[in-house]
């Protein structure tokens, strides 16, 4: 398909100025939202992350387990929505979650800077669905994609989607902290939309910026022009740097901002993390918390 010709459907125009706007606006209104339900929800949207380079099989199995004893020690709230690994580890998470029902997510396709072959691409991803992921989290080809080569980068998240299937969840991850303007970030979500992600998220956690409000307002804004158009509903996935309770209730307040409380669920609205679960679980119980 010829994507770039896509673009000419919509608006294309962000400036920073208009971001601003919402995102004052978001700022206001979030305090409001610093109540334990809303915490509550927010670890509820958690991917629990772990991407290091000291994960083995038997630190990634403890730490699942541990995952899934949750419900014995808090009460009262929804367990996180998945576990996100390297695509080795699968297999081992799910070993560790059994017939629970917490989501297998693995990153895939030369994460994390998408910098292989489209053919080692589609094999890893193929391989990580076999062997268990529910969702999987691939790159835009930056590169490609700041070099103005729109229908190369979504040709490719359209392959590797149909290599997923319609059962697996795509998440498509934009690196907006490469893409240096509200007009890119733009850009960048509604091609990868258009090529067939379940959700866009802001980044990979591995670049000097990651997960902004700034770009999560652009984002949320391309989500709801495209749904407008379409009828199909894209989730947000915000990644990256993302650590304490308030930090995560601003996401949840731009999401509601923009697209509407009908998006803050686990199936359309995500978090990316790793100590933001212990911090959030401080915040609803009222002490510091260090489970994981």
């Amino acid at each position: 398909m010829e994507y770039g010709n896509q673009l000419n459907q919509y608006d294309l125009t962000a400036t920073p100025e208009a971001v601003e706007k919402v995102l004052v606006r978001a700022r206001e209104l979030a305090p409001r939202n610093e109540t334990a339900d809303v915490y509550k929800l927010c670890y509820g949207c958690i991917d629990l992350t772990s991407l290091g380079c000291t994960d083995s099989d038997a630190r990634i199995g403890a730490w699942v387990r541990k995952a899934m004893e949750f419900g014995r020690h808090f009460s009262g709230i929804p367990n996180v929505a998945s576990i996100c690994v390297y695509p080795n580890f699968v297999e081992v998470v799910g070993l560790a979650v059994g017939d629970g029902n917490m989501a297998i997510t693995s990153v895939s396709g030369g994460f994390p800077s998408s910098q292989t072959f489209l053919e080692v691409k589609m094999l890893e991803t193929a391989m990580a669905v076999e062997n268990g992921a529910d969702e999987i989290d691939i790159v835009i080809s930056v590169g490609e994609f700041l070099s103005g080569e729109y229908d190369r980068m979504a040709n490719e998240i359209e392959m590797l989607k149909n290599e997923v299937g319609p059962d697996t969840v795509l998440k498509v991850i934009l690196e907006t902290g490469e893409l240096k303007s509200p007009e890119l970030i733009r850009k960048a979500s509604l091609l990868a939309m258009i090529a067939g992600a379940d959700f866009i998220k802001t980044s990979t956690g591995k670049v000097a910026v990651s997960a902004t409000p700034e770009a999560a307002v652009v984002m949320c804004e391309a989500i709801r022009d495209y749904h407008a158009k379409t009828g199909r509903k894209v989730g947000f996935k915000a990644a990256g740097g993302v650590r304490t309770a308030s930090e995560a209730v601003l996401y949840y307040t731009i999401v509601e901002t923009v697209l509407g409380k009908e998006w803050l669920t686990p199936f359309l609205f995500r978090i990316g993390a790793s100590s933001l679960a212990n911090d959030l679980l401080g915040a609803i119980e009222g002490h510091p918390v260090k489970y994981f």
